[in-house]
């Protein structure tokens, strides 16, 4: 499946690898600045000059301003790079589309292939940008931030070996009752679709036999399955928020108490106030980090589905077979009919 989608990248091969380049740069530079912060923050309680403070200053500004850089290019790459590879695969979707004869065509019911053509390749879409951007950020931003965190809180830092199991555990088994639910969306989809071009196919003889009310009422049922399977899963997504927050605030209340009691019993001696402050970014980053990998896990499980119903039909051969020895071109213009009635 991936082989086959991966064909459709094609020109835009350089903004999907550039994309991730870019991020993990941006990462790099999100995480060094709280670093760096820190350290401004102890140089002012010892009572440094204003140049060292200008200097610190100045350094923030540049490494801000590049993290701002990295990010509107990568922003800029994953958006040509996720648009590009959607096109291609709606081109290519097309164009086996135009080989097929009325058999593979009832095969997957014209209301299937125009949900393929749209819904699914938009969710395949959105899951490429997910994977070239935040898929890379979400781990590179986690790693580093552990890490640091570790540097800067050494034994505090032991929170989040508590925090983040609970919370991965959560989130994963939000991601596992919510799939099911999304996969059964599409098959819903396609219905929705045949209801709307059957009743656009045969408006005249809706109108002539007055089955409007019927047709509308064939409508309202299909999309409201939809709807109703949507807001079952939105519902069981909603617990998404509701645990980093928990996870979150579980953590800043932890570091707030325990990290300001040791500063005052130690004077600043196993932690001072930059690496407290540094903390609960990096706390904050672990978090959301965790949060948004678990987004990506739900796009791309959904795009999953979407994904294999396009591979379906790009795999598809048509039945239109041509012979050993086709004939292209009658010379006389010519035609015979025989064995015809």
């Amino acid at each position: 499946m991936l082989k086959e989608l991966m064909k459709c990248i094609r020109e835009y091969k350089k903004p999907s690898i550039l994309a991730p380049v870019l991020v993990s740069l941006e990462v790099v530079m999100e995480c060094t600045i709280p670093f760096l912060i820190a350290m401004l923050v102890n140089q002012i309680k010892a009572g440094a000059e204003f140049s060292v403070l200008v200097k610190y200053g100045l350094l923030l500004i540049v490494m801000a301003t590049l993290s701002l850089m990295f990010g509107i290019g990568a922003g800029n790459a994953c958006a040509t790079a996720s648009c590009g590879f959607a096109k291609n695969v709606r081109k290519d979707l097309y164009a086996k589309i135009q080989e097929f004869s009325f058999e593979n065509i009832d095969k997957f019911s014209s209301s299937s292939l125009v949900t393929r053509l749209t819904t699914d390749v938009t969710n395949v879409q959105n899951a490429y940008m997910m994977i070239v951007r935040i898929a890379v950020r979400c781990p590179l931003m986690f790693l580093f931030a552990f890490v640091m965190a570790f540097i800067m809180g050494g034994k505090m830092a032991c929170i989040f070996l508590l925090v983040v199991p609970v919370l991965g555990f959560g989130l994963y088994m939000v991601i596992r009752t919510a799939m099911p639910l999304f996969r059964k969306v599409f098959h819903k989809y396609d219905e929705l679709n045949n209801s709307i071009q059957e009743n656009i196919k045969g408006m005249r003889v809706v109108k002539s036999y007055v089955r409007e009310e019927f047709e509308k009422e064939k409508f309202d049922r299909a999309a409201g399955d939809v709807c109703e399977d949507f807001t079952k899963a939105e519902k069981i997504l909603a617990w998404n928020n509701p645990l980093m927050q928990f996870s979150l605030y579980t953590v800043m209340i932890f570091v707030l108490t325990v990290g300001s009691y040791v500063i005052i019993t130690t004077k600043g001696l196993d932690l001072d106030v930059g690496q407290f402050s540094a903390l609960l970014t990096y706390s904050f980053q672990i978090l959301s980090s965790l949060m948004m990998l678990s987004m990506v896990f739900v796009m791309v499980t959904l795009a999953n589905e979407s994904a294999h119903r396009i591979v379906e039909v790009l795999k598809e051969e048509s039945s239109l077979k041509n012979p050993e020895e086709p004939v292209y071109e009658v010379a006389d213009g010519s035609i015979d009919f025989e064995n015809y009635s």
